[in-house]
């Protein structure tokens, strides 16, 4: 006998986030558990923005608030906070600076992202609009040094090839570079909308 019934709907697996950065998840929310210290730098807000990446590539919205003693609750990070305008922004805070408020009014899906090709790797980077550009790395310093970092990485551990890569990705504000840390701050993009011009 047949089923009258619609076969059942194919269930989409979880995120795989870092597990370093705890956080539960209710529906397509991240709930982080605990406040972030991005501004902080060093090994620990690399890991957070790459765990911010991760969220912003599988389109996850993300409730996350900044540690009362992070440096980026008082403006005074060691490194341009406007990299990381196109990761979700932190929930509103009493008397946060003024920064944190428009983080959260300019940010947009889609304004930084890399897709992958065979043996290389785009990126398009919208996150100030009269700057905008595209990147094709496909030298492969570049392109190995961009994959390593996908993961949060201590300079010290990079051979001196990838770590003058690193420079020339850091230069173009395509990684983030904080206290012997670096990560790759354009997510890979796997949702939609982002407009077919942009691809």
């Amino acid at each position: 006998m047949t089923s009258l019934l619609p076969p059942p709907r194919p269930v989409r697996p979880a995120a795989a986030l870092p597990a370093e950065v705890p956080h539960r998840f209710s529906g397509r929310q991240v709930l982080v558990d605990r406040p972030l210290r991005l501004g902080a730098g060093g090994r620990r807000a690399a890991v957070e923005v790459q765990f911010l990446r991760e969220c912003l590539s599988h389109d996850l919205s993300v409730m996350w608030e900044v540690d009362a003693g992070d440096p980026l609750a008082t403006s005074d990070t060691a490194y341009d906070v406007t990299l990381l305008g196109h990761l979700p922004a932190p929930v509103p805070a009493p008397g946060e600076p003024p920064e944190l408020a428009d983080w959260r009014a300019r940010r947009a899906y889609g304004q930084l992202y890399h897709r992958n090709g065979p043996g290389f790797v785009t990126v398009l980077d919208r996150r100030e609009p009269p700057l905008a550009a595209r990147f094709t790395l496909d030298h492969p310093d570049l392109l190995a040094a961009f994959r390593t970092t996908l993961d949060a990485t201590a300079v010290a551990d990079l051979d001196p090839r990838r770590r003058e890569a690193v420079g020339i990705l850091a230069r173009e504000r395509l990684v983030l570079v904080t206290d012997g840390w670096v990560v790759a701050l354009p997510p890979r993009i796997r949702h939609w909308p982002v407009p077919c011009t942009g691809i």
